[in-house]
């Protein structure tokens, strides 16, 4: 007989269903969990989960008291978070709405500043060196809508999961954006993925993860 493909797992207390084959890599991103936590942290008022997948970023900063609207382009996906919301008892606290992240970016930064934090994850952008300079264009843009939609003395986690998209590229890239944000920002952490996805000293490519989180003003 064939096991199921889908598992439920508990992650800082807060349950999730995986589906370890129809999911996306594994099913659930495992190394954001620190980064999950960390966030956590830093979460209040109104919440903006771009790229929710299936409500990672978004359960624990709801747990944590904010109101979170979480975006995903996959509607099974939007419907995972939203049945996580549920069994986790934060539906009150959590909408979740499919559609294209850079659309719906462009639209909320048109309304103006309304979210306390914004949560960045997407795909990774540069899946080899040749698609670096496609993916800064891309980088820069969410990140400068985000900008646009945070309140003053908000907070922005940007994330990378592309290696060929160093740190200090990433960083760069929200510099310029928030230049032409016209907000100034000041990095809190520079964060990597978690201890249990060690890197290798002698396998530079084994760092991969970006997580930065940033105050604006």
């Amino acid at each position: 007989g064939e096991a199921p493909t889908a598992q439920q797992i508990e992650e800082s207390g807060l349950r999730f269903r995986v589906d370890i084959a129809a999911g996306q890599k594994t099913g659930f991103y495992l190394d954001q969990r620190e980064n999950r936590l960390a966030v956590a942290g830093y979460a209040r008022g109104d919440v903006l989960d771009a790229f929710c997948y299936t409500g990672g970023f978004a359960l624990h900063a709801a747990r944590a008291g904010a109101t979170v609207l979480g975006i995903d382009i996959s509607p099974e996906a939007v419907a995972a978070a939203t049945e996580h919301a549920r069994v986790n008892g934060l539906a009150d606290r959590c909408a979740f709405q499919a559609g294209n992240a850079f659309d719906v970016l462009r639209a909320l930064a048109k309304e103006g500043p309304r979210f306390d934090v914004v949560i960045l994850d997407p795909p990774a952008f540069a899946p080899r060196k040749s698609a670096v300079a496609q993916a800064a264009a891309g980088y820069k843009e969410i990140n400068l809508r985000a900008l646009k939609a945070l309140r003053p003395g908000g907070i922005l986690v940007s994330c990378s999961c592309s290696y060929h998209v160093s740190e200090e590229l990433l960083l760069a890239l929200i510099a310029e954006a928030a230049q032409d944000a016209h907000r100034r920002i000041r990095l809190l952490e520079a964060r990597t993925q978690g201890r249990d996805h060690p890197i290798h000293p002698g396998m530079p490519e084994t760092r991969y993860l970006k997580c930065l989180i940033l105050e604006v003003e």
